[in-house]
């Protein structure tokens, strides 16, 4: 696995209803398309306009079952870059994000990678967790969603992708990459929404979160976790 500065970046975004978001966070991209990198929209069955709204902000669309794995793996399916960056709807990138990753993947024996976090909002505690979610990233080489994992494509293809879980999808694969190499931590930052910290209380949610993956770790299946989570699995 050999990387150069010059390789294609693509990147793809799982959404879900995201209508009110959509053009924002795309047109934020305008940038990155105008350097060549792929912006690849993967639909999960949205009831809203998000497609229509995503479709000339972008440069494809795919559709696939609701989850986040499974819309990942079609966006990478779908890509054609050599590197594949996956980007939740609530973030956003650094304005040099492209070069950052071509160079860090293309400098070292690096096969994948995250970001640091900056969580946006007004409550005291969300520096602190978004402090705390990078040093435990860095101690640990998990990486989370939220802080836009990259990943070679020949890697992505030799672990076999996102599983095809509800919940801690960003944690199995960072499991699986690491077996491969050590991730690269960027220090530069992602800005994430705090939305869901703040809508749901930002102390309840840490203890929501670190229950949750101590669970996952005991062993427990993602589907009874993601039930905790507030998730309403798919139709099979």
């Amino acid at each position: 696995m050999t990387a150069g500065g010059n390789e294609r970046l693509s990147i793809i975004i799982p959404v879900l209803n995201e209508a009110v978001g959509i053009p924002d966070l795309l047109n934020a991209l305008k940038s990155y398309r105008a350097r060549g990198v792929e912006v690849i929209v993967a639909d999960g069955g949205s009831g809203d306009q998000t497609v229509k709204l995503a479709l000339p902000l972008c440069d494809q669309i795919v559709t696939a079952p609701r989850g986040r794995g499974v819309q990942m793996n079609a966006g990478a399916a779908a890509a054609r870059g050599d590197i594949l960056l996956f980007l939740h709807a609530d973030t956003t990138l650094p304005a040099d994000a492209d070069r950052l990753v071509r160079d860090g993947l293309a400098t070292g024996d690096r096969a994948w990678g995250r970001f640091d976090v900056t969580i946006t909002g007004t409550h005291w505690l969300l520096p602190i967790v978004a402090f705390m979610m990078s040093l435990r990233s860095r101690v640990t080489g998990i990486a989370t969603g939220d802080q836009a994992m990259f990943v070679r494509r020949d890697a992505f293809a030799l672990v076999g992708g996102f599983p095809d879980i509800p919940l801690m999808e960003d944690i199995v694969m960072s499991q699986r990459l690491k077996r491969l190499t050590p991730p690269l931590c960027l220090r530069e930052r992602v800005t994430t929404s705090g939305r869901r910290w703040e809508k749901n209380g930002v102390a309840r949610t840490i203890v929501l979160m670190w229950r949750l993956r101590l669970a996952f770790y005991l062993g427990v299946k993602p589907d009874e976790l993601a039930r905790d989570y507030g998730y309403v699995p798919r139709d099979a």
